[in-house]
């Protein structure tokens, strides 16, 4: 081999040589890239409100554009970045348990607060007036519909002035038609597909009533959509078939 040919030969295996580890530091790079789940997306959005704020009864537009905006909408921005975080340290093995689930329970509150806002945005912009048939299912319940909403306020006399939700949930296991009294964002009954939910924490109503708590329930029920909670309770009926949820 002369010692042209030997020059050209050198240089077509060190060509080749680094066009491989190139190749090979690409593939590694990709393989090392973590794969977002889709469990733990970052794109969430508002939901916007299907009803006027405008023209809610004794509960003011201020009061709601500010409690969707900055209470419902600071929730739905910090799930995105929790989402983002939990991803980062699901794929870094030097992340501690106790440091992950840190992050899983402030993942369980931002869920429960988009989740209940939600709900409780749903269920707001009618006329207050429950027909005959959610009339009589609360009644067959809790023997009257009055004493089903002597409940309900009850409960949520009992919450003012601190934090909570006062939830009208249909359970899956028991079949029971209930009120549940929740403590935060974080506590929800079991098995249990919410029909009504009532937000008490101060930020509902604390601009419009102050302290009074117990005006702003008599508001709350002034603008319930009845036609949302029934059609609630046929769904969580729907899915729960012909046997109880095991």
């Amino acid at each position: 081999m002369s010692d042209a040919t030997r020059r050209d030969f050198i240089k077509s295996v060190s060509v080749g040589a680094a066009s491989l580890a190139v190749t090979h530091s690409v593939a590694a790079a990709a393989d090392a890239m973590p794969v977002v789940p889709p469990v733990f997306a970052t794109g969430l959005q508002p939901k916007a409100l299907d009803f006027d704020p405008a023209r809610l009864n004794g509960i003011s537009e201020k009061l709601m554009r500010s409690h969707w905006e900055n209470n419902y909408g600071g929730a739905v921005k910090t799930l995105n970045a929790v989402n983002k975080q939990l991803a980062t340290a699901l794929s870094d093995k030097d992340s501690a348990p106790w440091a992950y689930n840190d992050l899983k329970r402030e993942h369980l509150i931002r869920t429960g607060s988009v989740v209940f806002h939600e709900l409780y945005f749903g269920n707001l912009g009618g006329d207050g007036k429950a027909d005959a048939t959610l009339r009589s299912e609360l009644g067959t319940n809790f023997g009257s519909f009055d004493v089903w909403e002597a409940e309900f306020r009850k409960i949520g006399a009992g919450l003012g002035g601190g934090s909570g939700w006062v939830v009208l949930g249909y359970n899956l296991h028991t079949q029971a038609i209930e009120n549940y009294w929740l403590a935060d964002h974080a506590h929800g009954p079991a098995a249990t597909m919410p029909l009504l939910v009532m937000d008490m924490y101060e930020h509902a109503y604390h601009m419009d009533y102050g302290a009074a708590a117990a005006e702003y329930i008599d508001a709350f029920f002034q603008n319930i959509r009845w036609d949302v909670v029934g059609h609630r309770l046929t769904s969580a009926r729907g899915s729960n078939s012909a046997r109880k949820f095991a």
